[in-house]
């Protein structure tokens, strides 16, 4: 019998403030909750909307105050090497995955960029691993994306069955999707969270056997995107981790065997000679 435990990936998304050290209270929040990587993202607001939406919506241009400055990067991945985790990163525009490739340990592709083949085709070239999330994609859309990672040199690839709604709904996560992922791609699988549902989290790992589980975090509630309702506070999202990392723990061994924490009752079982407690060897000792 073999233990599942998934990688737990902190998204920190757009709730940073520009705030170098806000950043890196991210990284050691990740670390200290049981995370395996935490993941940003960058992106500059003129090469990730149309110019004709910036011109007509203040809603986007005020996403220039979302945008993770470029300089931040040493810092965060030195960060992340202090405190044991990995460092991740969306790029959101073509020379964001050069300027990522020195410092992440693995790209994530959003699902908004999914179509994008020269996205797809820059991040796979670099060979590092890529995750891919795929919400409101179809399956045709993902053999193509799937098929340019490998073909331009993606070893290394994960894909996230994802719902991109903000939050989603429990009943519209159809986890089931992670195994048929896993068995039309021969690739690892896994669950991009945005419903803030302990059960969804535990089905997607204990049913489903997701490799990964990436999900929103904010630290305190003033992070820009907590309102939507799709960001795990630390305090929730904690004891979630903890339990799925104590399943492997209490699943155990297949063989029967008496353990440590029982060992000292052994001697107080019934004798087979006369059916007392305890065994007849120890009685003249007690």
């Amino acid at each position: 019998m073999t233990t599942h435990s998934p990688i737990f990936i902190a998204e920190v998304s757009s709730n940073h403030h520009r705030d170098l050290q806000r950043c890196i209270e991210f990284i050691k929040t990740a670390a200290d909750i049981g995370c395996d990587a935490v993941k940003f993202q960058l992106f500059q607001i003129e090469q990730l909307f149309a110019p004709e939406i910036l011109a007509k919506s203040e809603t986007h241009r005020k996403r220039k105050d979302w945008e993770l400055p470029v300089s931040f990067l040493p810092e965060l991945k030195q960060s992340c090497d202090e405190y044991g985790i990995q460092f991740s990163c969306t790029p959101f525009y073509l020379d964001a995955v050069a300027e990522l490739a020195p410092y992440v340990d693995f790209y994530k592709i959003a699902s908004y960029e999914l179509l994008w083949t020269d996205l797809l085709v820059a991040c796979a070239k670099t060979g590092l691993p890529v995750v891919l999330s795929t919400g409101m994609a179809t399956l045709e859309e993902i053999d193509q994306a799937i098929l340019t990672l490998k073909e331009n040199g993606a070893k290394d690839i994960t894909l996230l069955h994802c719902v991109s709604a903000y939050p989603t709904p429990e009943n519209e996560c159809n986890l089931a999707v992670l195994e048929s992922f896993r068995n039309r791609y021969k690739v690892n699988v896994g669950w991009s969270d945005h419903t803030v549902s302990s059960a969804v989290l535990n089905r997607a790992v204990h049913k489903w056997q997701a490799d990964v589980i990436e999900f929103h975090l904010d630290l305190d509630e003033k992070g820009d995107e907590y309102a939507s309702g799709h960001c795990w506070l630390p305090q929730q999202i904690a004891p979630v981790i903890q339990g799925i990392k104590l399943a492997n723990v209490i699943d155990g061994n297949p063989e029967k065997q008496f353990v440590a924490s029982e060992a000292s009752d052994r001697e107080w079982r019934a004798d087979p000679l006369d059916g007392l407690r305890p065994l007849k060897h120890i009685r003249p000792h007690f």
